[in-house]
């Protein structure tokens, strides 16, 4: 799930009381490019709180494609996140400047300086900040209007973290790195069969560890893949319902988990290496 940190509309500080209200046992706070969000909730978290276990989602790209990695259970302090962290935030400042200056120079939208500056001022802002500022000013009638007809026109293929970095990041500070969402690529891109494994196969050269194979947005037959390949490469199995408040239709904790028969035995062991840091986390 996600926070007012990246692209999420709930502060990390409502998560933990939504999740608390949940009856949520174990959750991670995923934000794109940054661990801060899970931070500001450990300061606050009581003793009989849900277990948190520390998260993050990089948004990377190389030449075959683009992948969003989770990493579980990392120390956000490890130099090895914080580099990453550090280029991801730094391409993505970028990329939110040349997306406001194209859209000046191709549509001749403009939004006042303050707004500019409080985006920028923000701390991972995104596509949707700057769909939702189209749409407080009339350029655009809904988020997804200004995303898909209008920012996706620009292109970026070098200003993103590799797959390789993030994963060899996320085990350089003792975490867990897992790919979000295996099927769905760039855009609307669906990536199945001998395509899916032979990404995931590279994937784990790199040192991948999981797949998030039980997912808000999956389908029973997308599901089913995932899982077969997890079991066939004896990959750790995790469930995430990718919340963001309300710029998704996503209610906290639908994971689709609830529709499995049982539970997969990667999960298991993945439920047991992340209780054992949540454990030493505290």
């Amino acid at each position: 799930m996600h926070s007012t940190v990246s692209d999420g509309t709930d502060t990390p500080e409502e998560l933990l009381e939504q999740v608390r209200n949940a009856g949520i046992e174990l959750f991670a706070l995923t934000d794109h490019d940054t661990a801060e969000g899970c931070v500001r909730i450990r300061k606050v978290l009581h003793a009989d709180d849900p277990l948190l276990l520390s998260g993050i989602e990089f948004s990377c790209r190389d030449e075959e494609g683009k992948y969003h990695i989770l990493g579980y259970g990392f120390d956000p302090d490890s130099p090895s996140v914080r580099q990453i962290v550090t280029s991801g935030h730094r391409y993505r400042m970028e990329k939110v400047i040349a997306r406001l200056d194209f859209l000046r120079t191709t549509f001749g939208f403009v939004f006042p300086e303050h707004e500019i500056q409080r985006l920028l001022s923000l701390c991972n802002p995104g596509k949707p900040h700057i769909g939702n500022l189209m749409v407080q000013y009339g350029y655009a009638s809904s988020k997804d209007e200004a995303i898909n007809r209008y920012i996706n026109q620009i292109r970026f293929h070098d200003e993103y973290v590799r797959p390789d970095e993030a994963v060899s990041g996320i085990l350089g500070g003792g975490g867990i790195p897992v790919l979000a969402h295996p099927a769905f690529g760039s855009g609307d891109e669906l990536i199945i069969g001998d395509e899916l494994e032979q990404r995931i196969r590279r994937l784990i050269g790199y040192g991948l560890r999981g797949l998030e194979v039980f997912y808000s947005g999956y389908t029973p037959k997308l599901r089913a893949e995932a899982l077969k390949i997890a079991e066939k490469h004896n990959l750790l199995v995790t469930a995430g319902s990718d919340y963001h408040g309300k710029n998704k239709l996503v209610t906290l904790g639908d994971t689709a988990l609830d529709q499995a028969q049982t539970i997969p035995d990667g999960m298991l062991r993945f439920l047991e290496e992340a209780g054992d840091k949540c454990a030493a986390a505290k």
